[in-house]
Formats: C-alpha cells, sequence, structure tokens
C-alpha cells in the first residue's frame, strides 16, 4: 500500500497528499480489523488452545522427568561401582600394611628369641606325642602308665607362659620341636 501512495505522490502534489493521507488511514483500519478478528479467533479457540498447550506440557513434562530419572539412577550407579572400586583398593592397601606390618614383627620377635604361637603348640604336640611313647613303654614293661596331661591345661599353661624366652633355645626344647 506505501508503495502504491508513493506512486501517487509522484502524479501530483497536492491530490497526492490528500490520497496518501486516506490511503494511511485504510490501511491503519485494515491494521486494525485484523487485531480485531485475531483477538475474536483467539478467544474462540483459545480454550481449544490452552487445553491442547497443557496436554503438551504435560508430556514434555513426564518425557523430562523419567530422563532426569534415569540419569540420576545412572549417575548412582557409576557412583556405587566408583566407590566399591575405591573400597576394594583401600582394603587391598591395608591387608598389604597389615600383611608387612605382621612380617616385620615376627621377624623382630624371631631376633629377639621370643617363642610363637606356633613353636609352643608344636612343642606342647611333641609333648604329648613323648607321654604317649612314655606310657606305651611303661604298659609293655608292666608299670603303671603315666597321667596324661589335660590339653586344656598344656594350652593354659602355654598361654601363661611369658611371651620373652632367652636368646638361645635349650636344646631339648629344640629336639622336641622337631
Amino acid at each position: 500500500m506505501l508503495k502504491r501512495a508513493k506512486a501517487e505522490m509522484a502524479d501530483g502534489p497536492a491530490e497526492s497528499a490528500k490520497d496518501l493521507s486516506q490511503s494511511v488511514l485504510n490501511s491503519s483500519h485494515q491494521i486494525w480489523l485484523a487485531g480485531l478478528g485475531a483477538f475474536s479467533r483467539a478467544q474462540a479457540e483459545g480454550m481449544k488452545m490452552f487445553e491442547t498447550l497443557v496436554r503438551q506440557g504435560e508430556r514434555l513434562e513426564g518425557m523430562t522427568r523419567r530422563a532426569a530419572s534415569d540419569t540420576a539412577a545412572a549417575a548412582r550407579g557409576a557412583a556405587r561401582a566408583k566407590a566399591k572400586e575405591m573400597q576394594q583398593m583401600a582394603g587391598g592397601t591395608w591387608d598389604k600394611l597389615e600383611q608387612v606390618f605382621e612380617d616385620r614383627v615376627e621377624r623382630a620377635l624371631s631376633k629377639l628369641g621370643v617363642y610363637t604361637q606356633n613353636d609352643v603348640q608344636r612343642l606342647a604336640a611333641r609333648v604329648d606325642e613323648l607321654s604317649d611313647a612314655v606310657n606305651k613303654l611303661l604298659k609293655a614293661a608292666g608299670a603303671k602308665p603315666v597321667a596324661k596331661p589335660a590339653k586344656k591345661r598344656a594350652a593354659a599353661k602355654a598361654a601363661a607362659a611369658p611371651k620373652a624366652a632367652p636368646k638361645a633355645r635349650p636344646k631339648a626344647a629344640k629336639a622336641a620341636a622337631k
């Protein structure tokens, strides 16, 4: 419309100014009518459009919640796996550290001549074997057998025995341990 108004303006100055103002007035009136038509249509279809938008929003919200839930579950699973991996690594490190400590303590006690629990148990087993052998010999000779020491009493004595012993073990203990 403005192009037409410009073209008419080129024809004549006085008449064109009047036509131009009429043309602008007609254009603005048409724009106003188009706005009223759009408003009327929006009013009539507004509820339908609103309900359609609400349904689309609900679908989108559901998809977003599922996506967020899936992402959170995946992140939770990854975090658990990493925590388990770190726990295993830490546990392995502690086990190694504990073993190194036990080995060093065992070497130090051995250098000091301290008998270990295994040494005492082997000695007690050897004493039991010797006691059985002596009893068999006495039976064969016709004498009364010597009472066998109770294992609980021997174990209690072994536990009550002092931890430190002289550096050099007596020959009889070495022979009995063999």
